[in-house]
């Protein structure tokens, strides 16, 4: 029987065993979650989303919850796993903006984009990896955790002081994390997107009526609605997922890769005052 676990090869007409990866995709209805869920099913994996907002299409299964509601997170994997018995591949892409001035700040707003950019992230891994560790006791081949970070998490952006403090938490996490899976043969990589042409943009909510501010987020804005599309991050994401060892850390684009590259070569003070000369003045 041709199943789930099971193709035919279009070259001989054989039946050729295979296990399908099951995929977990936080953020999966717009932008670079979307893509992701669209690529990895294109690739042959079956994809679980996890959305605040419903998902009207019908190639993956998504779940509505806010990634910040534990319960409802710890409910949602159980039933996954329960379903497939394994959980191949986390993606953990949901995220928010906060910009503007940092006196302008409200306590809330700090408090929710560092409850969804890390806390949620974390969370969702505490509770993945025990379905993940059971992939290797029963003979399946390593578990990837993929946490989307951000180049502004090591280039950091004023007046997007928290996001950008989230995004480096998110790295630092994942190496931390990496080391403590390795183990279990689960791999963990931090994904760097740059300027990247999704809805993020519009939905960022600025504090506050700085103008300086204002100004210094108008430019992100520009910059983004001219970066890279969401499938360059999607692609790799993918590139990721299916090898053997990732890398800890993976960029995405040239210019993205250019800035890690510059903030290991160049000293702090320097940095800073290049992205100060960028969005300050």
């Amino acid at each position: 029987m041709v199943g789930k676990y099971a193709k035919v090869s279009h070259i001989t007409g054989v039946i050729v065993l295979t296990m399908q990866k099951i995929a977990v995709i936080t953020g999966a209805t717009s932008g670079i979650g979307l893509a992701c869920a669209k690529l990895l099913i294109s690739k042959g994996y079956k994809v679980y989303g996890i959305a605040r907002r419903q998902y009207s299409g019908t190639d993956f299964m998504c779940f509505s919850a806010d990634v910040c509601d534990y319960a409802a997170i710890d409910g949602i994997l159980k039933e996954i796993h329960t379903r497939e018995g394994k959980i191949d591949v986390l993606v953990n892409n949901a995220g928010i903006g906060i910009a503007g001035a940092i006196e302008d700040a409200s306590p809330e707003g700090i408090e929710r984009i560092v409850g969804v950019n890390l806390t949620a992230l974390c969370v969702l891994c505490s509770k993945t990896v025990p379905y993940m560790r059971g992939n290797a006791q029963n003979g399946a081949c390593g578990a990837k955790i993929i946490n989307i970070s951000s180049v502004g998490g090591i280039m950091p952006l004023p007046y997007q002081a928290m996001y950008s403090a989230t995004k480096a938490g998110v790295e630092v996490f994942s190496r931390a994390l990496a080391n403590e899976l390795k183990p279990y043969n689960i791999k963990v990589c931090a994904v760097l997107p740059g300027d990247t042409k999704t809805g993020f943009t519009e939905a960022r909510l600025c504090e506050g009526t700085n103008a300086r501010a204002i100004k210094s987020v108008e430019k992100m804005a520009r910059d983004e609605r001219r970066g890279k599309s969401p499938e360059a991050v999607a692609r790799v994401v993918y590139k990721v997922a299916r090898r053997k060892n990732p890398p800890l850390r993976a960029s995405v684009g040239l210019a993205s890769k250019l800035e890690v590259f510059l903030s290991r070569l160049l000293p702090v003070r320097l940095i800073n005052y290049i992205i100060y000369k960028m969005y300050c003045k």
